[in-house]
């Protein structure tokens, strides 16, 4: 018989109503085999106890429904965000929070590179300096000697020198939506969207899939997992080739990969039939730490960068209304065929717009293929009212919601984007839950960091930068907001029947914490202590 490990800890939360809390948890074979107290293994045969964790405290692993593989590989790149961060490795950046500071760091970077080598950096974000906006003159300044490529934090925009721009062929006579032109019509630099985007991430040899496949960048993926508490994590735009699955794969067998990756196959356009074999094929290649099948529609844009698809009265500002990455009727087309093919969707929603097309598109897709268990995914649902979470728990849509956004962007969204009302009502996890919507929360990193319990921190307070409270009526509690990190993501995800909870029969997936998060004063959840994780019943200390 196998021998059984006994983990103690001074305590258990098990997300489980049948045994809430416990001492000790028993593992085998990276399952766990009995929860309770020191006794939960007598009469399994040979035990091994081990204290390692003796003084901490253990909750499920985290969930994180809603990130991206290359929050690791963009580490590669300058980083010129107005938020601290910290690296896969623990190194502390500084934000930048003027253009001045934006332009001297990336020209201390240029200096460092091969001459005409490209400059690329990310991070940066607009909505939070008053100066003017970032241009073309402004990079021309760090150098007309290489191309310059800066992407925003929300990766639906970018802003790129005058070399970058005759790369694209960019110019007064260019007809492509989203590239942005001034009073004289001549392109500023900044380009919205990825019809915009993609010609000129192609020329430069930048990709999202190379940020994300590289062997560096998912081994650096595992290890921000492991400071977070997070042990199951999705990539939610993949293109997965053969070559990358292959690589996947094989990091992902090893016992000491830390993650659990949950790679989400992207539809950014092509033909729906051919997505939707694709995924049936890399669903019949999963394994226990490679989990595929799903895909993701990628509808509208970013509220803060004004691409978001909103409803009237649209931004307060006056700004256009948002652009479709997929026009509503491919939306609705992809929506048919998934539905009857039997695959779950992850759509990306942003604006209250996109939501309701996505709404439709699902229910008119039910209508004609009746699938009661496809746990369809809104993603973000920003600006979903009481009604629109009424009509998803009537149709079985779960709602994974962007807690993160009324930290770092509510009191911008309040004042310039789309005004105090809907503002209030903003990621409304609490409308959701009272609607009758399974959901989870998540960071959408890199966009905003990777921290679960920061994730839950921001649904619990509602806390804007300011300092103020942003819709306290949609404030949901600790244990609400930590089974949305644990066992809301599972569901959403699939995988609540494996993870999600400490209980018999499940991985043997923990979040190994220096407090005990349902003790601490809500206010102070973000700053519980993250020791590591357990992994299918290996210790990974940070």
């Amino acid at each position: 018989m196998t021998d059984t490990t006994i983990f103690k800890a001074r305590k258990i939360i098990t997300m489980d109503p049948n045994c809430p809390e416990a001492t000790h948890v028993a593992v085998r074979d990276g399952r766990i085999l009995a929860v309770g107290d020191e006794r939960c293994a007598d009469g399994v045969g040979n035990v091994r106890v081990d204290e390692r964790l003796s003084g901490a405290v253990l909750l499920p692993g985290f969930v994180e429904g809603h990130a991206h593989l290359m929050a690791g590989g963009l580490w590669d790149y300058t980083y010129v965000g107005y938020h601290d961060r910290t690296d896969p490795d623990g190194q502390h950046w500084p934000g930048l929070t003027t253009i001045e500071q934006v332009i001297e760091g990336l020209s201390q970077q240029a200096q460092k590179l091969e001459p005409g080598a490209p400059l690329i950096a990310w991070g940066f974000d607009p909505i939070f300096l008053s100066e003017e906006r970032l241009s073309r003159h402004h990079l021309d300044r760090v150098g007309t000697d290489r191309p310059i490529l800066v992407f925003f934090s929300n990766l639906h925009l970018m802003c790129v020198n005058g070399p970058a721009l005759g790369m694209a062929g960019y110019d007064s006579d260019s007809r492509v939506e989203g590239v942005v032109k001034d009073a004289d019509g001549q392109p500023t630099g900044e380009l919205q969207e990825m019809a915009a985007m993609f010609p000129l991430m192609r020329r430069l040899g930048v990709d999202f899939r190379h940020l994300a496949q590289r062997e560096s960048a998912i081994r650096a993926y595992g290890r921000m997992a492991v400071r977070a508490g997070v042990t199951t994590m999705t990539d939610l735009f993949s293109t997965l080739s053969d070559d990358d699955l292959a690589v996947m794969l094989q990091i992902t067998a090893g016992s000491d990969y830390p993650l659990r990756i949950v790679p989400v196959l992207g539809a950014a356009g092509g033909q729906a039939e051919e997505l939707a074999a694709r995924a049936k094929a890399l669903a019949a290649q999963s394994s226990d730490k490679l989990r595929l099948g799903a895909v993701k529609l990628l509808t509208d844009g970013s509220i803060q960068g004004w691409t978001a698809r909103v409803k009237w009265p649209g931004y307060v500002g006056g700004q256009p209304n948002g652009l479709w990455n997929l026009a509503p009727d491919q939306i609705f087309e992809l929506c048919e065929v998934m539905q009857r093919e039997g695959i779950q969707m992850h759509v990306h929603t942003n604006g209250d717009e996109a939501s309701e097309v996505a709404i439709e598109a699902i229910e008119a897709a039910a209508r004609k293929h009746p699938w009661p268990g496809h746990r369809h995914v809104l993603q973000h649902c920003q600006m979903m009212g009481t009604d629109q979470f009424t009509r998803c728990a009537e149709l079985g849509i779960a709602a994974n919601i962007f807690a993160n956004h009324i930290w770092y962007f509510g009191d911008q969204h309040a004042a310039l984007t789309i005004g105090e009302d809907r503002a209030r009502r903003m990621d409304g996890c609490r409308a959701a839950l009272d609607a009758g919507v399974r959901i989870a929360i998540h960071s959408d990193a890199p966009v905003t960091p990777l921290g679960p319990l920061f994730t839950a921190w921001c649904a619990v307070n509602r806390q804007t930068m300011s300092g103020r409270t942003l819709g306290a009526a949609q404030r949901i509690t600790t244990l609400e907001a930590l089974y949305a990190i644990t066992m809301g993501a599972a569901y959403t995800l699939k995988l609540d029947g494996e993870i999600g909870s400490i209980e018999t029969g499940k991985r043997a997936d923990f979040a190994v914490l220096g407090e005990d998060p349902t003790a601490v004063d809500p206010k102070s959840l973000k700053d519980v202590p993250v020791l590591g994780t357990v992994s299918g019943g290996e210790v990974h200390l940070t």
